[in-house]
């Protein structure tokens, strides 16, 4: 007697591990307009903050600034290859992942941009037209400028995905 034939897997789990396809609805969507904007933005913010002499809570929104830079970065990609499937237990929750990201990343862009206006005017004094002395003021204000579009852009991506959510979408783009 032969042993059975091999068990195929299902279709589904096939697609998610087959051949990389680019979804060029998201790239042309909103929401993926929203993503290449947050991390230009983001990458504006970061490298602002970066390049300047900082210290005290500054490192706290560099620190929030570079975590969503990546996180947004690797959501990104995911969504654009189609590839969110293969995330354990969160694949299927994609839309509301999404939503959740851009919430939290709201919040702490939020804390980020006050920190960031704070320092702001604790160096406003250097901002005399004769003053001599390095100073991070005008650093620090382009930071406070990109952590506020960066606030803006979560919070206009996190009420599109809220929107698509109540239409009873499921999918990203």
């Amino acid at each position: 007697m032969l042993p059975p034939p091999p068990r195929q897997p299902p279709p589904q789990a096939r697609a998610a591990r087959g051949a990389v396809r680019l979804q060029r609805a998201f790239l042309r969507g909103p929401l993926g307009v929203l993503r290449v904007l947050q991390l230009l933005a983001g990458a504006a913010f970061w490298i602002t903050i970066a390049t300047s002499r900082y210290q005290g809570p500054v490192h706290f929104a560099l620190f929030v600034s570079v975590l969503f830079w990546l996180l947004t970065l690797g959501i990104y990609f995911l969504t654009l290859l189609g590839k969110h499937e293969l995330v354990p237990v969160l694949g299927s929750r994609w839309l509301v992942v999404n939503v959740a990201h851009d919430l939290l990343a709201a919040a702490l862009y939020g804390a980020a941009t006050a920190i960031m206006i704070d320092q702001t005017q604790r160096h406003s004094y250097c901002n005399l037209k004769d003053y001599q002395m390095s100073c991070a003021y005008h650093a620090f204000l382009a930071a406070a400028v990109c952590g506020g579009l960066c606030l803006g852009l979560y919070l206009l991506s996190a009420l599109y995905g809220c929107c698509r959510r109540y239409q009873g979408e499921q999918d990203v783009a």
